[in-house]
């Protein structure tokens, strides 16, 4: 009995050698707390294999996420891309106006405000104060330069003292004679953008790379679709030919008032300078407002916004959505301070009309061709 009970402590030995617990001397079964052995050490350390997986797993949920997210994002951006784009009324082809000046560096855009009726009925034309006058002529004309340095914004009175040149008529594809001297506006009247385009470019010797043009409701409408622009003035007027009637001081205009502060010029003393003043005013606070994070990131605004603008938005065939946001952001940053807004040079008039100080104009030419920091300034 002692041999087999020695036998088996022999054994119970080997066992707790080998790993096993050997007899408690309390009586009790299973291995004495002091006579447990040590965890063996796991391969690698002694962290268990399997103990990082959930931080795996949660490492692969993290990245599928990011990776959806990331998709879904792409495909709005490149969703909307391609709707602005199919919507975009391409219908100015700027690679048909003839004898051009070389291109400079920078990007030279020519915004027109028309006063195009199109799509309007008659209780808008009545409300909105714009008539029923045929065809279409120019409200407002502009140049907004954007290169390496800050852009800069010059208006081009309407009623500017230019030479009309011989052209290709846009609709025939048939050369006409030169049309002489004239008002700028009348240019566009004659034959449309392209003409426009030609005159600006023969007279100042700048060659314009894109065309953007805007009409009377499309205008409201993509004021209203922002819920109105958010403007200080300085002192009241009323215009009863524009409908104008507004108080000094902080408001919000509506599409209807905001029309009407843009083409007031009778109730001013400069006429047509200060109206283009007001308009570069105008038109570049709404584009600080329509760029700013609570438009842009707010897809309740910015689609209606961009839907209103695009019903009655005509560019040039080569515009893109990229190169019309670089637009706005530029006339944005003429709003914000980054940048510079002045009228065309004046030194008199010819006729009743605006006569250029074309050495100035040359100087401001030659700076805006090699994307310089301008240094002229216009006295009006």
């Amino acid at each position: 009995m002692n041999q087999r009970r020695g036998v088996q402590n022999v054994d119970f030995q080997d066992r707790f050698e080998g790993g096993y617990a050997a007899p408690r001397p309390d009586g009790m079964r299973g291995p004495h707390p002091q006579q447990r052995p040590m965890a063996a050490p796991y391969p690698g350390g002694d962290v268990p294999p399997d103990s990082g997986r959930p931080y795996r797993r949660r490492g692969r949920r993290f990245r599928r996420l990011l990776i959806t997210i990331l998709v879904l994002l792409l495909l709005i951006v490149g969703g909307t891309y391609f709707w602005i784009d199919s919507n975009l009324r391409k219908e100015v082809d700027l690679g048909k106006v003839v004898d051009r000046p070389a291109a400079g560096e920078g990007t030279n855009y020519l915004i027109v405000g028309s006063d195009s009726r199109e799509g309007m009925s008659k209780q808008q034309e009545k409300d909105l104060h714009t008539g029923a006058a045929e065809g279409k002529r120019t409200d407002s004309m502009m140049i907004l330069h954007v290169g390496q340095g800050d852009p800069t914004l010059i208006s081009l009175p309407r009623d500017s003292n230019v030479n009309i040149p011989k052209f290709r008529g846009s609709e025939s594809g048939q050369m006409r004679p030169a049309m002489g001297a004239n008002k700028l506006n009348a240019a566009y009247a004659f034959d449309g953008p392209q003409l426009l385009t030609r005159t600006v470019e023969y007279n100042t010797g700048l060659r314009i790379d894109h065309y953007a043009e805007i009409g009377f409701a499309g205008f409201a409408n993509v004021v209203d679709a922002m819920g109105g622009v958010d403007m200080k003035l300085d002192k009241g007027f009323q215009d009863k030919w524009s409908g104008a009637d507004f108080k000094a001081g902080e408001q919000t205009l509506d599409g209807k008032q905001a029309l009407a502060y843009v083409r007031t010029r009778h109730a001013f003393t400069g006429s047509d300078l200060d109206r283009t003043k007001n308009q570069q005013k105008f038109l570049s606070t709404l584009s600080n407002q329509a760029a700013s994070p609570g438009t842009l990131l707010n897809p309740f605004t910015v689609y209606p916004l961009m839907s209103a603008g695009l019903d009655t938005l005509v560019v040039d065939k080569d515009m893109n959505p990229y190169e019309l946001g670089r637009m706005f952001l530029a006339m944005k940053n003429v709003n914000s301070g980054q940048g510079k807004s002045m009228n065309m040079p004046i030194s008199g008039s010819v006729g009743g009309n605006l006569a250029w100080d074309m050495p100035k104009v040359k100087q401001l030419v030659n700076e805006l061709r090699g994307d310089a920091p301008v240094t002229v300034t216009s006295d009006r």
